[in-house]
């Protein structure tokens, strides 16, 4: 008994002790699992901090990319409306034709620069880590390098951009045309072929005409420039004639001579910037005075003849005009519409037994179109045409009002101009006559100089 007393007991005593492990055992199981989780947590926390880190530096990096963008973005700006009046000034620009760049947040200018652009993409709501990550720390590749300036000077005279505010221009010319006209007249009956009877003339004139000008050429504002141009005239006509009857005569009359022509005062006028990719207009207005000799102030002998040559028109003129200019790199295309109307006056004067009164001379109508090429920043040509419509002249002669015929001049344009300096251009037309009533041709040299 004393035995099963003492083997119950040590039976107790174990069954408590592994109770008692097991109890410890249930214990320690939960505090281990949660230290895990804990430690866990604590690195999810540190990579989460960390991440959070890189995305701020991410982001004062992306800001600091857009200041210099904006910066840069601004000096492009500024470099361009400093040479937006040599832009101008080159008569017309640029292949660049730079005409104002046609960004929607400038004026057209005729040159060209092409301004960097960087492109960032990055997740600033920190939903994509991996973006940001990989966003670079620098700015993103570099600005191209500045091409070189390309203008169009060739245009024909007129239809060039602005100077901008403050330039002045300097253009002596010189400029020759060439004109004749053959006629043949029988008055009479032809009886068989080859077989005349009546009077039979012919004519053959041809007028060669050198014109030197001076003109200056101020920009008030960037919107407006002034223009005044005085010329020197001088003339050579010579006129053959021939008349037939019974007998054949034949007349030569030669005359030459050389002044002052017309005086004329201009003014041009941008009427828009030329945004958002409309073409440029530019209203003018001329005014011709009549100091040149006028064909009514000539000295003629007795029969009414002429034995002098006229170096203006006689009478003063007003002329008004639009005239649009629109790039497509490396082409200008220009257009241009004008109306000239000449003021009629009093003559009252008699030659030979002819006595002029009134005389009012016929109004024009022109227009023309063509466009620029720049080959390479210092070399450009241009193709276009021009026309005008000259009206009636009506002239009172004792008394009667007689009424000429109506004239239709067309001529082809042919320019060609060389940058020989910053300050310095050369410049060179060639216009031929399509039409009857034009000359046969017209070759004229330009030099501006610009300051």
């Amino acid at each position: 008994m004393r035995r099963r007393a003492v083997a119950l007991a040590a039976c107790a005593i174990a069954a408590c002790a592994i109770f008692w492990q097991g109890d410890a055992l249930a214990q320690s199981a939960p505090s281990h699992e949660l230290t895990s989780v804990l430690a866990r947590i604590a690195e999810q926390e540190q990579r989460l901090n960390a991440q959070e880190r890189m995305l701020r530096e991410q982001q004062q990096q992306l800001a600091e990319q857009r200041l210099l963008i904006e910066r840069q973005r601004r000096e492009i700006e500024a470099m361009s409306e400093a040479e937006l009046g040599e832009i101008r000034g080159a008569g017309v620009a640029s292949s660049a034709i730079n005409f104002n760049g046609l960004d929607d947040d400038e004026p057209i200018s005729l040159n060209r620069r092409v301004p960097a652009r960087t492109l960032l993409q990055a997740d600033e709501s920190g939903s994509s880590p991996t973006a940001a990550q990989n966003a670079p720390a620098g700015p993103v590749g570099e600005a191209p390098p500045e091409q070189p300036r390309q203008t169009v000077e060739a245009l024909p005279e007129g239809q060039n951009a602005l100077l901008g505010r403050g330039r002045l221009v300097i253009e002596p010319s010189l400029e020759y045309s060439r004109s004749s006209n053959n006629r043949l007249v029988f008055r009479g009956a032809v009886i068989a072929e080859g077989i005349q009877i009546g009077l039979l003339e012919a004519s053959d004139t041809a007028r060669d005409t050198l014109v030197a000008s001076l003109a200056a050429r101020y920009a008030v504002t960037d919107r407006l420039e002034v223009e005044a141009r005085v010329p020197y005239i001088h003339r050579n006509d010579r006129i053959t004639t021939l008349s037939q009857n019974s007998t054949q005569t034949t007349q030569t009359f030669e005359l030459n001579g050389g002044e002052i022509g017309d005086v004329e005062v201009s003014a041009r006028y941008q009427l828009n910037e030329g945004r958002n990719g409309m073409p440029l207009f530019v209203a003018s207005a001329r005014v011709k005075s009549d100091t040149g000799r006028g064909p009514f102030d000539l000295a003629r002998d007795v029969n009414g003849v002429a034995t002098e040559l006229a170096t203006g028109s006689g009478f003063w003129g007003v002329q008004g005009g639009v005239s649009v200019l629109y790039p497509s790199d490396p082409v200008v295309l220009f257009a241009n519409a004008s109306y000239l109307y000449n003021i009629e006056r009093e003559v009252n004067k008699t030659f030979g037994a002819v006595t002029v009164g009134n005389v009012d001379p016929g109004d024009s109508i022109s227009g023309g179109f063509g466009f620029g090429f720049a080959l390479n920043q210092r070399f450009s040509y241009s193709l276009g045409y021009s026309h005008s419509y000259v009206m009636e002249t009506e002239t009172e002669l004792n008394g009667t009002t007689q009424t000429s015929s109506a004239l239709q001049v067309g001529t082809l344009q042919f320019g060609m101009s060389f940058r020989a300096s910053e300050r310095l251009t050369l410049s060179t037309s060639v216009d031929v006559g399509v039409t009857r009533d034009a000359p046969d041709v017209r070759v004229s040299f330009r030099s501006p100089f610009r300051w």
